[in-house]
């Protein structure tokens, strides 16, 4: 296994969800904490694109291995440092806002489930095509283009579904009751899905990839 790719996903999932639950939570950053969320996301794959691929999700490690980039051995290291990183980060947030949300709002289930599905599949296909097609070889701007795909994601849809699009997210989330525990089965479903879809509308679109 690459440690090192290991530690760099941990350290951007860790400031992806750390600056979710911090801008998210109360006091927090309001209507522009997608902003911050996309921003830190973009800066920290422009800070371990080149070591890692800056992946920072199980969903788009997911479909980065589906499209034929990973292997499944390198994947699951990868799953283990991304959601351990997200559990670390909510306990961090925890510590900082001890005034959580009370309860969290039960899911529901197919507003959820499509809108996770959206923009997971968005994001996971925007990674695809910026980050690994030949076509888009050696640019800069592949940061921004994930980022703000996720800050997108969070103003069309994160009144229907708290705009995760991501595992370590919908965790780290739970654990900072933003989501309730009983209803993460639709996010890691929906997640699961949009990453797999996306990479088959990647490989149908690039054949020769």
């Amino acid at each position: 296994m690459n440690t090192r790719a290991w530690l760099v996903e941990f350290i951007g999932t860790f400031f992806l969800v750390f600056t979710v639950g911090m801008t998210v939570i109360e006091p927090g950053a309001g209507t522009l904490a997608p902003l911050a969320i996309g921003s830190v996301l973009a800066v920290m794959i422009f800070a371990g694109g080149h070591v890692s691929g800056g992946h920072y999700n199980p969903a788009v490690t997911l479909g980065v291995t589906l499209r034929g980039k990973m292997s499944w051995a390198e994947a699951v290291a990868y799953w283990v440092a991304q959601v351990l990183a997200g559990i670390v980060a909510a306990l961090v947030v925890m510590y900082l806002k001890p005034s959580l949300p009370a309860t969290p709002a039960a899911a529901q289930v197919v507003p959820v489930l499509l809108a996770e599905f959206l923009f997971t599949f968005a994001l996971v296909f925007v990674v695809l095509n910026v980050a690994t097609a030949k076509g888009t070889e050696g640019n800069s701007f592949y940061g921004f283009a994930i980022g703000f795909t996720v800050l997108a994601g969070a103003y069309a849809v994160g009144g229907v579904s708290g705009g995760a699009f991501n595992p370590a997210v919908t965790v780290g989330g739970a654990l900072m009751r933003l989501f309730a525990w009983g209803s993460i089965w639709v996010y890691l479903v929906a997640q699961a899905l949009g990453g797999a879809a996306a990479a088959a509308a990647f490989r149908f679109t690039h054949p020769g990839e």
